[in-house]
């Protein structure tokens, strides 16, 4: 069984910082591939930024410059830094993180449970 725990969520005003984490635990052999994933009301879920297991790292257009993903091996630890936030970066954000159970198992995805930002005045 694998477990992902998010936090970091919250309102904050337009301009302002937030970080998001997710943390992965329970049975796992290797991770591979991480990331964060956002969903506001009436859209689809869309890519915010990916990190992969050399650290290579990939954005949306619209948070390159402002948001930061990076990643902890040591804590199985995905991170986003989110800068100069602004009030259409409003969403439930997922993280996703691709987990390998065992030696004898292929990289399945995982979802956290999402974690509400909200960007208002």
């Amino acid at each position: 069984q694998v477990q992902l725990v998010e936090s970091g969520g919250g309102l904050v005003q337009p301009g302002g910082s937030l970080r998001l984490s997710c943390a992965a635990s329970g049975t796992i052999f290797s991770i591979g591939a991480m990331g964060w994933y956002r969903q506001a009301p009436g859209k689809q879920r869309e890519m915010v930024a990916t990190v992969g297991i050399g650290g290579n790292t990939n954005y949306k257009e619209y948070v390159k410059g402002r948001f930061t993903v990076s990643r902890d091996n040591s804590k199985n630890t995905v991170y986003l830094q989110m800068n100069s936030l602004k009030p259409e970066d409003t969403a439930v954000y997922f993280c996703n993180v691709y987990i390998r159970e065992s030696s004898d198992t292929y990289y399945q995805g995982h979802w956290g449970q999402g974690t509400q930002v909200t960007v208002s005045s």
